[in-house]
């Protein structure tokens, strides 16, 4: 599969597909958790890397925190800065490659939600931790959101599934590609008699896998969860939380 397939995915009715199936409690339950485990105050500088349309970085520009989210898709770019308007919030966007951050030492703290962790193939997750490293302090925290960790995903795979989101038959069919540790999924939209279908492919990393990958960037690992609710992590948790620290 073509390795930048995140590119295009996220427009027309799989954009509109995502954004359904993500609530507003959703994302308040997420900042919040984000407000506590990025352990800076109001008015530091925080990293969303990728943004999306923006929910966490307005969400928490809100609380007084000072963001800069970036995205690779010039659209999510635009409609993030559309979705902020003329309020007085402290956020600056930037349309980038996540590979490419060119900061060094400026952020206050950084992190990764969204389940984009893994999008990239290995050597360019390693480029894009490397350069979430030298932006951050020293004593930064960076925290990751996945729900496509091994032991997440793998014990509940199911080769073939459905849902139904809103006015959107959502079908996905999944290969798992064990000799790459990546997950090719095949999606099938389907809303008012017309269809779309879309691939994405997926890094699968066991947590002990991510933790090293954090090591050689520089980090170690402060905390890690099972849920929101701070559970430990346990075969089949639906998304890992990992709290990291920049090492001096």
């Amino acid at each position: 599969m073509e390795n930048h397939w995140y590119k295009t995915f996220f427009e027309g009715v799989s954009l509109d597909c995502w954004r359904k199936c993500v609530t507003p409690d959703q994302t308040k339950a997420e900042v919040d958790f984000l407000s506590a485990e990025l352990g800076c105050v109001s008015g530091a500088r925080v990293l969303d890397v990728p943004c999306g349309d923006g929910r966490h970085t307005l969400e928490l520009a809100a609380l007084g925190f000072q963001m800069t989210g970036v995205d690779i898709s010039e659209s999510q770019i635009q409609e993030a800065g559309l979705r902020a308007g003329p309020a007085a919030l402290s956020i600056e966007w930037l349309c980038a490659d996540m590979r490419d951050l060119d900061w060094a030492g400026e952020f206050d703290a950084a992190f990764c939600f969204g389940n984009s962790f893994g999008y990239l193939q290995f050597a360019d997750m390693e480029q894009f931790l490397g350069g979430v490293a030298r932006a951050l302090k020293p004593g930064a925290r960076f925290v990751i959101q996945t729900n496509m960790a091994a032991e997440s995903i793998l014990p509940l795979l199911k080769e073939r599934n459905w849902y139904q989101v809103d006015d959107i038959l959502f079908a996905i069919a999944n290969e798992y590609r064990a000799e790459l540790s990546r997950l090719e999924t095949e999606c099938t939209f389907v809303r008012g008699g017309r269809t779309e279908r879309k691939r994405f492919s997926h890094g699968v990393y066991t947590v002990a896998e991510i933790q090293r990958m954090l090591a050689t960037a520089g980090f170690k690992i402060t905390a890690l969860y099972g849920s929101l609710m701070r559970e430990p992590i346990k075969l089949g948790s639906h998304s890992i939380y990992i709290v990291a620290e920049k090492l001096p």
